[in-house]
């Protein structure tokens, strides 16, 4: 079973965004290629955060109760 990924950004403007994904290094990628629409006015994304799920559920439930 593949776990999901709640993870936070931060990028050198003090934006933060969160999402969620099975593969961190592949969306973090996207997210500094500019490929993610809501985050490509900016750039330089870092992670700040994340947490592991066993289920997607899970982790949507924790993103949405906590973010």
């Amino acid at each position: 079973m593949a776990s999901v990924f709640v993870y936070i950004l931060r990028c050198a403007e003090e934006t933060y965004y969160v999402g969620s994904t099975s593969d961190v290094t592949a969306r973090v990628a996207a997210h500094n290629a500019r490929k993610v629409p809501h985050t490509s006015k900016f750039a330089a994304w870092q992670i700040e955060t994340g947490v592991a799920f066993r289920d997607k559920a899970k982790a949507v439930a924790f993103a949405k109760k906590h973010f």
